[in-house]
């Protein structure tokens, strides 16, 4: 699921910013309440993304497997429409398309973690690669 923010260009993904004192699971649980008005289980942790930003700060992005929607739930969809648009189901096939380039690797990314079952680091949307070794000293 796609949607179409009203303050910004092109589609993005429900989400938003953590508040002070919630976890990001949290926070996705109640932007996907608040921007869509339906609640929703979450999954696994799907996606990691740490991506850069000069104007904004960097910030540490979160995906999580919402799962499939039932009936009952699209039927229960209620825009916030000072916020977003519209919504819209694509194809995989479809995402690099509808998407911006960094978004639409994270979105790929997420759905082969999905598939796999392993939660995927990224770095601006790309696979940092390498084994990181780190050596504690005794004094640590």
């Amino acid at each position: 699921m796609l949607v179409r923010p009203t303050y910004k260009k092109g589609w993005d993904i429900p989400g938003g910013y953590v508040e002070a004192t919630e976890a990001p699971r949290e926070t996705c649980i109640r932007e996907i309440w608040e921007e869509l008005g339906i609640d929703v289980e979450l999954g696994q942790l799907l996606v990691a993304d740490w991506a850069p930003s000069p104007e904004e700060g960097d910030k540490l992005l979160f995906v999580f497997d919402g799962g499939s929607l039932t009936a009952q739930q699209l039927a229960a969809i209620r825009l916030q429409t000072n916020e977003i648009a519209e919504y819209a189901f694509r194809e995989l096939s479809e995402v690099t398309e509808s998407l911006i380039p960094r978004l639409a690797r994270r979105v790929l990314a997420a759905a082969g973690a999905r598939t796999t079952g392993q939660t995927v680091y990224l770095e601006h949307g790309r696979p940092a690669g390498g084994l990181m070794r780190v050596q504690l000293s005794s004094t640590s």
